[in-house]
């Protein structure tokens, strides 16, 4: 596929995972992705060498974005290798500690917001000078803020739902420039983020349960989902939130 041909992505968090994902697909259908990354710096270029191993182009580049200038070393290791931007895709994101209410300490809540809520919300506006008309912003949320609770996980879900909100007021403000932007929601996926839980056959089925097609989603899942409102097909898609949890929440 080449839908996506001439167009450049950056996909936060692409290392591992969902992001990593993410990134391959993009590149598959096409586009020139930059693959960041937080701490995994040898996944990040493991991923750029698959691409580029398939033919496609991609190139990484590194920030902790839950630091005070994570968001300007981002965009000025992208400017060193792009010019403009077509898809954002916010993906890096931290989970935190699955903690009970009144043990939550102030400094993990605030570290889940950082990584979550408020580098996402100034990655976008930075990119704003960056991002074409038409172009595509994707924010990776979660399937606890609608529906599926973990009173264990409130800071994550709470940062989360601030970032459900964030996606439908920036829909509204650059839909005069033909930019869409929409949020999706996975349920649990098989990641490193939840390993532990599917290294049983106990923990695998549980999460399987919830979903009506009775299995665990992989990470190609929610890839598909992604280039799916990355490319002109979703173009009359915008403020969405996009259930990605194979239906958990029926």
């Amino acid at each position: 596929m080449s839908r996506l041909t001439g167009k450049t992505a950056l996909v936060t968090g692409a290392g591992r995972g969902i992001g990593r994902a993410i990134a391959l697909r993009l590149a598959a259908d096409g586009a020139r992705v930059a693959v960041h990354y937080g701490t995994s710096t040898d996944a990040a270029y493991r991923v750029v060498d698959e691409v580029e191993g398939r033919g496609g182009s991609a190139f990484a580049i590194g920030a902790e974005l839950g630091s005070p200038d994570g968001v300007a070393l981002l965009w000025s290791a992208f400017d060193a290798q792009a010019e403009g931007l077509d898809i954002l895709v916010n993906n890096a994101g931290t989970l935190g500690a699955r903690t009970p209410f009144p043990d939550v300490e102030r400094s993990s809540y605030e570290e889940v917001f950082a990584v979550n809520t408020t580098a996402p919300f100034f990655i976008a506006q930075s990119g704003l000078s960056r991002l074409r008309d038409g172009g595509r912003i994707v924010n990776v949320s979660t399937s606890f803020t609608h529906g599926l609770r973990n009173p264990d996980l409130l800071p994550y879900a709470m940062s989360k739902a601030a970032v459900d909100a964030f996606t439908a007021g920036l829909a509204k403000y650059l839909g005069p420039r033909g930019i869409t932007v929409n949020a999706i929601g996975p349920g649990a996926t098989a990641t490193d983020m939840n390993a532990t839980r599917l290294a049983t056959d106990e923990g695998r089925q549980a999460i399987a349960s919830r979903s009506p097609l009775g299995r665990v989603a992989e990470p190609e899942d929610i890839s598909d989902i992604v280039a799916f409102l990355a490319s002109d097909d979703a173009r009359w898609v915008t403020g969405q939130w996009i259930d990605a949890s194979g239906g958990s929440l029926l």
